[in-house]
């Protein structure tokens, strides 16, 4: 059975509150599908949000980047950061302009970063964050070296101050609206791959890996 946490007021989902989500296991899969995740954070009084990907280890998230990042700079000293994750699910046309919407879903997770020193943990993290982009994929390249290490600044964020939010189904209209004749309903979006382009360098009797051509974010 998931476990169901007690939002605190800064993840309590105020706006259609009956959209919130609290569960952790609901949230993780949002955060396994997703690709890309957006970090909020201030630096000398300006907010800045910063798209990147990430990875999933258990109760933590990964963030990872060049050690001249200023973002990660700034994080690794310990101030408040928000990661945000959507999945479009589709656009939702009603027939009043008013009550158009969006079905998706969404994770919010607010927190301090912590820099990964330990270095079997940061190979660890480097290979969740490339596990989640690419299953399969760790397996089949070269790992990182110590230059491309010492590189590279790890850091970690607990998931324990985090909520979810989500829309599905069929536009709301006004009762007075369903008489018209305008169109309404949900087009479905979804991340949809293209025919693998070989890297010209490559032998091209070089077979595509099956993590590429059966590649699929649903978990």
């Amino acid at each position: 059975m998931s476990e169901i946490t007690n939002p605190t007021a800064r993840t309590r989902v105020v706006r259609e509150p009956h959209r919130g989500i609290y569960d952790r296991e609901t949230v993780y899969q949002i955060l396994d599908e997703g690709l890309v995740c957006h970090v909020g954070f201030v630096s000398d009084g300006q907010p800045f949000v910063i798209p990147m990907n990430y990875g999933r280890s258990g109760d933590h998230l990964y963030l990872h980047g060049s050690v001249a990042s200023r973002m990660l700079r700034r994080l690794d000293e310990g101030v408040q950061v928000c990661v945000t994750v959507t999945l479009l699910d589709g656009i939702v046309f009603a027939r009043a302009i008013f009550n158009h919407s969006m079905n998706y879903r969404s994770a919010v997770i607010l927190g301090k970063a912590e820099r990964v020193e330990d270095p079997r943990e940061k190979l660890e993290a480097l290979r969740k964050l490339s596990e989640h982009i690419a299953p399969g994929r760790w397996k089949d390249v070269r790992s990182p070296n110590e230059t491309e290490l010492k590189a590279t600044l790890v850091l970690r964020l607990p998931i324990q101050e985090f909520s979810g939010k989500a829309r599905k189904g069929p536009p709301l209209d006004d009762e007075k609206d369903y008489s018209t004749r305008t169109w309404a309903g949900v087009l479905p979006l979804a991340l949809k791959t293209g025919e693998p382009i070989n890297d010209p360098h490559i032998d091209p009797a070089r077979a595509v890996p099956d993590y590429v051509k059966n590649y699929s974010r649903k978990k």
